[in-house]
């Protein structure tokens, strides 16, 4: 039973931090939405649509190699630290230029200056100490949520305050930039050992080697979570961009963020646990029904009374996302106990096994986001979004299959 204890050690800390922190998000999101009209939020979204792109082309998984790596990680932190600086930089160049092409592409106004000044946000974050990564694989659920949610904390209060004086979605680049320094302090404060200008050619190739399919991952899970809402600025404007963007944030935050909660504690018990299929099938089942006990009834409250949720949090501007938060409360359950089966596979380095699944509820997005937009605007892209979550089951219930083979469980 000790990682029964773990789990719940972890998810007392990771649960009380969040609930704060997340209730500054839900003050954020609705202080928000009555200054800045759908069409304002729109366009940040796009901005930080391609801050998200830009990321996950060059991402590494320098995170997950820690906790992975069961010896110590210590020699990495000095070459893992130089890459990201390096990276950084690539990023935020890669950003100043395209936005040159992004603009007349989506035909969005005012977005050029947003773009540009949001490629500062890489170039910072480039500068944080990768001994972050090891709050979670040592265990250390205090220090990670308070990291954590003292980052977010920080830039949901600045960029609150900058909304509430000049009215513009510029204000929320320049909380994400607070945000960005901010986390570099505080990750030279709380993080050890402190990374030094030393580069190591072969620690530079085990972790870009192990890093490959993270970057995979990422591409088609950018694709994935992302797909719907560029068909959708692109075909339908940044007034629908905004009001899906942020109805998608209502549904998904509360449900998604359980799930991740409980799979960020657990994660680290199931690298204990990689060698004993029996242990961790049950863990696994253990997670799967905590997951779906807390998530559900969420769920079932979006779908039932969607426009008194938009009414109350976000005000009467937003309440034409109603049959859309409906849609959306359904791919939230979904997307949180999709959450919580991928543990494992990372648990068991499988990352080839969630590429693929990836790839899948990708496909099945693609397939179907465009159509559905053209024939049921918004809530076609729910639609879509829920579609490519559902093409991806078959393929996980194959892999959960052959990945616990051999236990006493099946």
């Amino acid at each position: 039973m000790g990682y029964t204890k773990d789990i719940i050690k972890g998810l007392s800390w990771l649960s009380a931090i969040r609930i704060v922190v997340r209730g500054l998000i839900f003050i954020k999101i609705p202080l928000i939405a009555r200054i800045l009209s759908p069409s304002q939020v729109g366009i940040f979204a796009l901005a930080a649509i391609v801050l998200a792109f830009a990321e996950t082309l060059t991402e590494t998984g320098i995170n997950i190699f820690l906790v992975q790596k069961r010896d110590s990680v210590d020699k990495y932190i000095s070459t893992a630290w130089i890459v990201s600086i390096l990276r950084g930089a690539i990023l935020s160049l890669i950003i100043f230029i395209s936005a040159q092409f992004i603009v007349p592409f989506f035909e969005f106004s005012d977005t050029l200056y947003l773009i540009q000044l949001i490629s500062i946000v890489p170039l910072l974050r480039g500068f944080i100490n990768p001994s972050v990564g090891k709050f979670i694989k040592d265990l250390h659920f205090k220090k990670e949520f308070i990291y954590r949610t003292s980052i977010i904390a920080v830039e949901s209060i600045v960029s609150v305050v900058l909304v509430l004086i000049y009215e513009s979605p510029t204000s929320l680049v320049w909380g994400m930039i607070a945000g960005a320094i901010f986390e570099i302090g505080l990750s030279f404060i709380m993080a050890r050992p402190i990374p030094a200008m030393r580069f190591k050619k072969n620690l530079f190739g085990e972790i870009v080697k192990r890093g490959k399919w993270f970057t995979t991952i990422g591409i088609f899970s950018y694709m994935y979570q992302n797909l719907d809402d560029l068909v959708v600025g692109k075909l339908l404007g940044s007034g629908a961009l905004g009001l899906y963007d942020y109805v998608y944030k209502i549904s998904m935050l509360p449900i998604t963020e359980i799930a991740d909660v409980i799979i960020k504690t657990a994660f680290p018990v199931f690298v204990k646990f990689s060698e004993d299929k029996t242990r961790l099938f049950r863990a696994y089942l253990r997670i799967l029904l905590l997951t779906l006990i807390l998530s559900m009834p969420l769920g079932v409250i979006f779908f039932l009374f969607p426009e008194t949720i938009l009414r109350l949090l976000l005000g009467e501007q937003w309440i034409s996302g109603a049959d859309i938060l409906r849609v959306l409360a359904i791919l939230g359950v979904v997307r949180a106990l999709s959450i919580s089966v991928l543990a494992p596979f990372y648990a068991l380095e499988k990352q080839e096994y969630v590429t693929l699944i990836t790839v899948v509820g990708f496909l099945g997005l693609a397939a179907t986001v465009i159509p559905f937009v053209q024939n049921w605007g918004l809530v076609g892209a729910g639609y879509a979004a829920l579609v490519g979550s559902l093409f991806s089951v078959p393929f996980i219930l194959y892999f959960l299959r052959k990945v616990f083979k051999g236990s006493k469980f099946t």
